[in-house]
């Protein structure tokens, strides 16, 4: 197995990682509104590159990609991703969503949610035949506590971590019960509903990913697996079978 680049482009940060024989390595973020060309060549090192795979929800910023990597390989649902999709318009799937999916076809694990915590928080659901077949995108904890500092006029902005009691003796503090107490409610009402309506008869392999996953998740034993690298695993997943 050769070098493979990996780039994931969010919309608050781009993750990059050299992959090899032992798997994917040191991951960079970069703010996503600084990324470009030369910054990507400075931090990259080299072109010797197998192959180069971008998955990408910022549009605008593939030209920086592709012109310091021509040749490099934008995700979609063209490519094999190892899973099906039953899905109406797979154009409009997230192309971070395709490589989530393609990286739970390497684990073997059908049916699949997973959830990805970013700047939007998304659920993909894998059927137990392996089929992509739809999800949900919710507001990531970060645009939900943002906005309450920016429409309130007496609310702060907060520094994000968990709280030590649900009920809070000051502003922040109720602030933190509120984002995080309510954000772990959403999200087990939302896979209680995905569960409810497509996996009647068996319980779903939960895997929770991105940026806020290891906050969100720790202390809990809703997730059977918490990955912050999943995308880039699926990425490598997908480098290696196109």
């Amino acid at each position: 197995m050769g070098r493979y680049l990996l780039i994931d482009i969010s919309n608050s940060f781009t993750k990059v990682a050299i992959a090899g024989p032992k798997g994917v390595g040191r991951v960079r973020r970069i703010p996503t509104g600084e990324l470009n060309s030369e910054y990507l060549l400075k931090i990259t090192g080299s072109k010797l590159y197998e192959k180069v795979v971008l998955s990408s929800v910022v549009p605008g910023k593939n030209t920086a990609i592709l012109s310091a990597f021509p040749d490099a390989l934008l995700v979609g649902p063209h490519l094999d991703l190892g899973v099906g999709i039953d899905y109406p318009a797979p154009s409009t799937i997230g192309a971070d969503r395709l490589a989530n999916a393609a990286a739970c076809a390497e684990l073997g694990k059908f049916p699949t949610i997973v959830v990805d915590f970013g700047t939007a928080v998304t659920f993909d659901v894998l059927s137990a035949k392996g089929d992509y077949i739809g999800g949900v995108i919710a507001p990531g904890l970060s645009a939900m506590t943002h906005y309450l500092h920016e429409r309130t006029a007496l609310l702060p902005h907060i520094t994000l971590r968990e709280p030590k009691f649900a009920i809070g003796r000051s502003t922040r503090e109720a602030m933190l019960s509120g984002a995080f107490h309510g954000y772990r409610g959403l999200i087990r009402g939302i896979v209680e509903n995905i569960q409810a309506e497509a996996f009647a008869k068996k319980r779903p392999f939960l895997l929770a990913t991105g940026g806020d996953a290891l906050l969100i998740a720790k202390g809990t034993k809703f997730f059977d697996l918490v990955d912050p690298l999943l995308t880039l695993r699926g990425l490598l997943s997908i480098a290696k079978r196109n």
